[in-house]
């Protein structure tokens, strides 16, 4: 018998175990879910309270000029927070998402690469972050090594590699349409944050109405569960790696986009603010349990108190410490709400 056969082999107690353990199960979801539909209208209260304070503390808070630009700000770190949700939702972390951006950016607007013009640099974006992706989720699914561990790794070699690559200097994108993507609108919408609600629907779908969407949830929540009920975990670790990397690519070509540079200092502590917004939305960090919905509104919270800080001329260190002192909160909350559905 091969080693997958008995990985995939689930014994008739055990089935029967888990299918006793079923109505448990499901109590709790609707246990988590109720916690979820609370953390939801938690987080818009705060988002109006922010907007609140944001109209009365400065006076061009709600100029358009601004709002274009807290929205385009909100759509690059919430592609990257829908990739992380999908990893943390997994029982995994990935610290390396911002380190990936660079080097993608860097690598699709080399003198070589902008010869094959706008799909070049598209496509050559995309293939790396995803490579980059898929080796995050090859050594930590097959080579049973720490999520953590993988992407801190990650976080060093790949921008190491986008630094060695632009040798340390902002490469300017010559190639005419590029530059469009982050100033083109519809409707007076930019076109970024299009390309986010797409992502958004996508990632939602995949995750909430797919086969695939579930096992994500089975995994993150117990995966040795998971693997006697015959869900190949690795592979979807693996995948969910991907995934987070492929969210990288589609951030990168905005930031790209929206700077006309790849710079081997792109993305730098983005990994942060990605993961601070999906623990503020609700996603466990010990995984098995999230919602896409409460990361982008994280997300948006994150983007708004910048945006207020910004606009009242406050320093990068208060922003900082404010951010801290967010996540520390929530992930406060998240214990009290875990101790209230337990028991």
């Amino acid at each position: 018998m091969t080693e997958q056969s008995q990985t995939d082999t689930v014994p008739a107690s055990e089935s029967r175990s888990a299918t006793a353990a079923a109505p448990r199960t499901r109590s709790a979801r609707a246990r988590f879910s109720d916690g979820n539909q609370r953390q939801i209208l938690g987080l818009l209260a705060v988002l109006v309270i922010l907007i609140a304070v944001g109209s009365f503390t400065t006076d061009n808070f709600f100029e358009v000029s601004n709002l274009v630009l807290l929205l385009s700000q909100a759509s690059i770190i919430g592609v990257l927070s829908i990739g992380m949700t999908f990893v943390i939702i997994s029982g995994g972390i990935d610290l390396s998402v911002g380190a990936i951006i660079a080097l993608a950016s860097v690598w699709a607007t080399t003198g070589a690469t902008q010869e094959f013009g706008l799909w070049g640099m598209l496509f050559t974006a995309v293939v790396v972050a995803g490579v980059c992706g898929l080796i995050n989720g090859v050594l930590i699914a097959y080579g049973g090594l720490v999520s953590l561990i993988v992407t801190i790794a990650g976080l060093a070699s790949y921008r190491g590699m986008a630094t060695l690559i632009s040798g340390g200097q902002p490469q300017v994108v010559r190639v005419d349409g590029f530059g469009a993507i982050a100033t083109t609108e519809f409707l007076g919408i930019p076109l970024l944050v299009y390309m986010f609600a797409a992502t958004v629907v996508l990632g939602w779908l995949l995750l909430n109405r797919t086969t695939f969407g579930r096992h994500v949830f089975a995994v993150g929540g117990n995966a040795e569960a998971a693997r006697l009920a015959g869900i190949d975990v690795r592979r979807i670790r693996t995948i969910v790696f991907v995934l987070s990397g492929l969210c990288c690519a589609v951030a990168a070509i905005m930031l790209t986009a929206r700077t006309a540079t790849g710079a081997s200092t792109h993305g730098n502590l983005y990994e942060l603010d990605a993961i601070a917004a999906v623990i503020l939305g609700g996603t466990l960090l010990s995984g098995g349990r999230g919602t896409l919905i409460g990361s982008i509104l994280g997300v948006v919270v994150f983007t708004t108190v910048n945006n207020i800080f910004v606009l009242n001329n406050l320093s990068t260190p208060i922003q900082q410490i404010a951010k801290g002192v967010i996540i520390v909160i929530a992930v406060l909350l998240q214990r009290r709400a875990n101790k209230e559905s337990a028991g």
